[in-house]
């Protein structure tokens, strides 16, 4: 028995990929599958802000890639968008401000699509939730699940756009956010009757710590596969191969 801890990688079947955009640019990512069977379920990760550090292997997306395969049956798609560079590469490309990234998460939507995976959701993390609410509602997403949404970029025009469609939405708002806490998402979110906005005590916006870590990812298997946490019961700490 192996105790979960940061820097954990559980089996997986983990393929880099290249992303090709409509608009002609090539995007580095990976994708992370159960090592022994087909996925449950599939996350398309759009990453936080590159200007800020932003990338496929923010901490959040590289522990989901490194554990959700083995522990909930769920693929990983991560990828930088457009000039992004991180540990697996640098994506072609220059940093659009939101805009031009749109072509960015229909490359990475499309190859989910293309590639047969199932039930796909897109996970977006700050910056990656106003990609997300922006340029998200592609045909065979399923719906959002958003980590920290500053609702800057995102207008409530968007938002109605995502009331309208009727895809369901989670957002996952830290207690001290430094950018938009739960109260004030709620009064937000309440444009879109069907978003669960799930408040996180003691969290900030970029999640530090291994226990926030946690609590996100079972929030997120919660979502997407649910019968992988009987119970109800959050995801294993240990991992018994």
């Amino acid at each position: 028995m192996t105790d979960i801890k940061a820097g954990t990688v559980l089996p997986a079947r983990r393929t880099p990929i290249t992303l090709t955009t409509q608009d002609g640019l090539r995007l580095i990512g990976e994708l992370a599958q159960p090592e022994g069977g087909d996925p449950a379920a599939t996350l398309v990760c759009l990453h936080p802000l590159p200007t800020h550090g932003g990338m496929m292997d923010s901490h959040v997306y590289r522990k989901a890639a490194n554990r959700l395969p083995a522990l909930a049956d769920v693929a990983v798609l991560r990828f930088n968008t457009r000039g992004t560079a991180s540990e697996q590469g640098k994506s072609e490309g220059e940093f659009g401000a939101g805009e031009t990234e749109r072509y960015d998460v229909a490359a990475a939507v499309k190859y989910a699509v293309d590639a047969g995976l199932p039930n796909i959701w897109l996970l977006g993390w700050s910056f990656g939730t106003e990609l997300t609410l922006k340029w998200g509602l592609l045909p065979g997403v399923q719906g959002g699940i958003l980590l920290s949404p500053p609702l800057r970029r995102a207008t409530d025009a968007d938002l109605e756009n995502w009331a309208g469609s009727g895809r369901p939405l989670t957002a996952l708002v830290p207690e001290f956010d430094e950018y938009l806490r739960p109260d004030e998402a709620r009064t937000r979110f309440a444009r879109v009757p069907q978003a669960a906005v799930i408040g996180v005590d003691g969290a900030k916006h970029l999640w530090v710590g291994e226990n926030y870590v946690r609590v996100v990812l079972s929030e997120i298997v919660r979502v997407v596969n649910p019968v992988a946490l009987p119970g109800g019961n959050p995801l294993p700490t240990t991992w018994v191969g």
